[in-house]
């Protein structure tokens, strides 16, 4: 017969799940500030997505956590296109043309939230952080515009 180790109490149970709640948390936050999809940052964290979504309804700071590391998802896209169109960089790690038409329209449909967790970070209004975003944005239209594949911009 195997032996049992010493029994476990409730206390026990939620040191150890909460323990694991950090690590998982992190994780997920780290990798949602890299990538913007939660779905993949779920998958990176080993948890299920609907469990980070409870989590995000039931505890105001994680929810933060979350509006500001979308927003720095968001400035990384931001930025890779933009570096894209300055460097006349259209062309993805496997030979593909880069799809700047997808990420002008990502960037603009989640200029809101975006705003609003650069506007928690930086401690600006919302609205700063749009017409900030907004200009941006207009910025990268003019270069695509302009821009013609194998051409780098000035």
């Amino acid at each position: 017969m195997a032996k049992r180790g010493p029994a476990r109490t409730r206390a026990d149970d939620t040191a150890t799940h909460q323990t694991t709640d950090r690590h998982w948390r992190t994780r997920f936050i780290d990798y949602l500030a890299i990538s913007s999809n939660v779905t993949r940052s779920a998958e990176y964290a080993g948890i299920d997505v609907s469990r980070a979504y409870r989590l995000r309804r039931a505890d105001p700071d994680f929810a933060r956590q979350w509006q500001v590391a979308l927003a720095e998802g968001y400035s990384h896209l931001e930025m890779e296109v933009l570096r894209r169109l300055r460097e006349g960089d259209f062309k993805t790690g496997d030979g593909e043309k880069f799809d700047f038409a997808n990420a002008i329209r990502l960037l603009a449909a989640h200029r809101d939230s975006a705003a609003n967790g650069q506007s928690r970070e930086r401690d600006v209004s919302a609205e700063e952080v749009r017409a900030s975003i907004d200009s941006k944005i207009e910025e990268i239209r003019r270069r695509m515009v302009k821009a013609k594949p194998g051409e780098p911009q000035a």
